[in-house]
């Protein structure tokens, strides 16, 4: 990365989360001055950067808000040169119970954060998609041109988001770049994606894994790759105003994920498919399989890690973090 993040002031939404919080330690060792927007609690937890190394801490600065509350976030971008916008509700199956406060946190929150950007006059703002966005694969492998498709109200209130931040750009020449992460996964997870679900099952010694569809496939990129793209393409001034893959290019069912899961643990599990993690049949995602030429051809970025030795890192980390984790019950 060079001297390029020395001292650069960076702001990271949603940097308490799984990929935010990677993304803040990654920036602070490069020696960026982060501003980590937390969600604000009344336990005070400050989620995954409670258990941060102390030294990388003294490069991070926690901001605790809400990115539903402008002031705050007009606040918290004040100063800052870059802005990393992370902060979503994320969980698929409860955007079936709680659409309004998708709309709330995803749409209005980007709006927030797009607004205070523009106010602060930042260099570059990263705004995170999703490959949901795009829905079950029209063709593969998905490129940024593939049409978007809303298969549930949590992929509806990202398009919508990704739109509002297309628009600041086209509008306001706001410097965007919008990412479109394919499954991500590795250590800090929730056992709402389908990786921390399989193996903290495993890991509690369960006869049976209870999992939803077992036929859809899916692009899972680990979290170090996707830490390393947000990073490229905040360097990249071609890519502003552009939407861009980050992606493996590799797909694997669930099925087949589940046997790969059993070689990498050396354990095993009757799979039962429990109708209650069953998405609605026109909601489910089939097959997402990342085309991420435009990230190479930008930044020069690709994959480092392959599935296996991601997973090798991941299932790890999990059985022995199994207590962060409700093992006994299904949670939206």
């Amino acid at each position: 990365m060079g001297q390029f993040w020395k001292n650069k002031k960076v702001l990271v939404t949603g940097s308490d989360g799984f990929i935010g919080s990677h993304l803040a330690e990654k920036l602070a060792k490069e020696g960026a001055r982060v501003r980590a927007f937390v969600y604000y609690n009344s336990f005070g937890s400050w989620g995954w950067l409670d258990h941060t190394n102390p030294d990388l801490m003294k490069n991070i600065e926690i901001f605790p808000g809400d990115i539903r509350d402008p002031n705050r976030v007009l606040e918290a971008a004040e100063g800052q040169e870059i802005v990393f916008h992370l902060a979503s509700l994320i969980a698929i199956p409860y955007s079936y119970h709680a659409p309004d406060s998708y709309v709330q946190t995803n749409v209005g929150g980007t709006l927030n954060v797009l607004n205070a950007s523009m106010r602060a006059k930042v260099k570059r703002l990263i705004h995170t998609s999703t490959s949901e966005v795009y829905g079950t694969a029209q063709y593969v492998p998905i490129d940024e041109k593939h049409p978007l498709q809303g298969q549930s109200p949590y992929s509806a209130t990202k398009i919508g988001a990704d739109m509002l931040a297309e628009s600041f750009h086209r509008s306001f020449d706001l410097p965007v770049t919008i990412i479109r992460p394919f499954n991500t996964y590795g250590p800090r997870q929730s056992a709402r994606a389908v990786i921390p679900t399989i193996l903290t099952q495993l890991f509690q010694g369960s006869k049976q894994i209870k999992l939803g569809a077992l036929h859809p496939t899916r692009d899972f990129n680990f979290v170090e790759d996707t830490v390393s793209g947000f990073l490229a393409l905040a360097d990249a001034p071609t890519a502003i105003g552009r939407v861009v893959n980050v992606g493996s290019g590799r797909e694997i069912s669930i099925q087949d994920l589940v046997n790969t899961l059993f070689r990498v643990t050396g354990k095993k599990a009757e799979v039962v498919c429990e109708k209650e993690r069953l998405r609605p049949d026109k909601s489910e995602v089939d097959r997402l399989l990342c085309d991420a030429t435009l990230a190479k051809e930008l930044t020069g970025w690709q994959p480092r890690y392959t599935l296996k030795e991601g997973l090798k890192i991941t299932a790890p980390w999990i059985e022995k973090h199994l207590h962060t984790y409700r093992t006994k019950i299904y949670s939206i």
